[in-house]
């Protein structure tokens, strides 16, 4: 049986201002970093026995795995960074607070842009400073037209599943049990192509900060058992409740 544990960043300054943040590369907050270290201790007091891990080119994420390894002290464990990880794109939404992009377009649009599988937001102009074309991080890209203006959740999950087939799962089978910490939206994408969640489903799942996630997995990488730890299940539905009402 394999593991593969899924960790959402914790809270970002962007989060608590409740702005879309996407790939703008914001930090922790003293919240944030206690959520990482919590989900480090959670992960180390169970007995799940991490031996690689993932994370995104973003520093809200990068932050939370060096927090998470020093609570598990497993800090030596290899880390691998991947753009492909990096939340969903939300183009000219990014910086905007999420409550005024209600009052400004409507709540049913700004749904269909956080939550829905195919709705992209309006991109950025290619000369947009904030276009990744301009960032010397994904620079190494091969495919220029891969770094996204805007990207839709099912844009987002695409880019996943290359580093998913060409990494992800043979660090599985050679390691048994695989962290990754990411982001709302990479994980949602994980979560959406591993349990083949229709588009309506995926609408449903919000992803809190910090709670680590835990698949247990068979030798052909189907599903046996998945679940939050270290919460209960009162604490978890009232934490999907803050992420899901952050445009109220």
């Amino acid at each position: 049986m394999y593991k593969l544990i899924l960790v959402r960043h914790g809270q970002s300054e962007w989060n608590l201002s409740n702005q879309f943040t996407g790939w703008t590369d914001v930090d922790l907050t003293p919240q944030g970093v206690e959520e990482a270290r919590q989900a480090g201790r959670i992960i180390k007091e169970s007995g799940i026995d991490v031996r690689y891990t993932y994370t995104s080119f973003l520093k809200r994420a990068i932050k939370t795995l060096d927090l998470i390894l020093e609570e598990m002290d497993r800090m030596w464990l290899p880390v691998e960074k991947s753009w492909r990880l990096n939340e969903k794109h939300y183009g000219m939404l990014q910086g905007q607070n999420k409550q005024q992009a209600v009052e400004i377009y409507g709540k049913e649009q700004v749904m269909l842009w956080r939550r829905s599988y195919d709705v992209a937001p309006e991109p950025l102009p290619d000369d947009d400073p904030r276009h990744p074309k301009y960032d010397i991080r994904y620079q190494g890209i091969k495919n220029r037209s891969a770094r996204p203006s805007t990207e839709s959740l099912s844009d987002a999950t695409r880019r996943i599943i290359p580093l998913w087939n060409a990494s992800i799962v043979e660090n599985l089978h050679q390691y048994g049990q695989v962290l990754i910490v990411a982001h709302g939206n990479s994980i949602r994408g994980i979560i959406k192509f591993m349990k083949n969640l229709s588009n309506e489903e995926i609408v449903k799942l919000n992803i809190p900060t910090g709670l680590p996630y835990v698949m247990e997995l068979d030798e052909d990488m189907q599903i046996i058992k998945d679940e939050y730890i270290g919460i209960s299940e009162e604490d978890l539905k009232a934490k999907e409740a803050v992420v899901a009402n952050q445009t109220k």
